[in-house]
């Protein structure tokens, strides 16, 4: 795997997150922002932040598959979240888990959260944006 996972001494230790993704494989793969659509683009999880962000995690996987890589390979995470509020916290938990669940992956990355006014489409709360380095 050419992603490994630090958390180093001095930084907190967080319990979602790794603090560092050290990545030496020699292919670096940029994924679009990908949100809550299916294969034929129609919307899923209407309202509902934990199937967006499920969604949105398994259109990352399936991007990478595409190419020869899969969620293991990701070493960085930006999620945009509309009208972030730390309520939101135990829904973006659920999709995170439900999506690692489906894919039988470890969801832990290096990640960061953003609060955005909005989204491309106004049905959209959640954009994940991925930096995948493949062997």
């Amino acid at each position: 795997m050419p992603v490994e996972l630090v958390n180093p001494a001095g930084l907190p230790v967080p319990e979602f997150y790794a603090q560092l993704a050290v990545a030496t494989g020699s292919r670096t793969v940029y994924l679009s922002g990908q949100v809550a659509r299916d294969a034929d683009g129609q919307p899923v999880g209407a309202g509902d932040l934990a199937a967006q962000v499920e969604q949105a995690l398994l259109n990352v996987a399936t991007g990478l598959a595409a190419v020869g890589g899969s969620f293991d390979d990701v070493a960085k995470l930006t999620l945009y979240v509309v009208d972030w509020t730390p309520d939101k916290l135990a829904a973006l938990g659920e999709g995170v888990g439900r999506a690692a669940a489906r894919l039988g992956v470890d969801p832990t990355k290096a990640v960061t959260l953003i609060s955005v006014a909005g989204l491309g489409e106004p049905d959209l709360l959640v954009e994940v944006d991925a930096t995948a380095v493949l062997a």
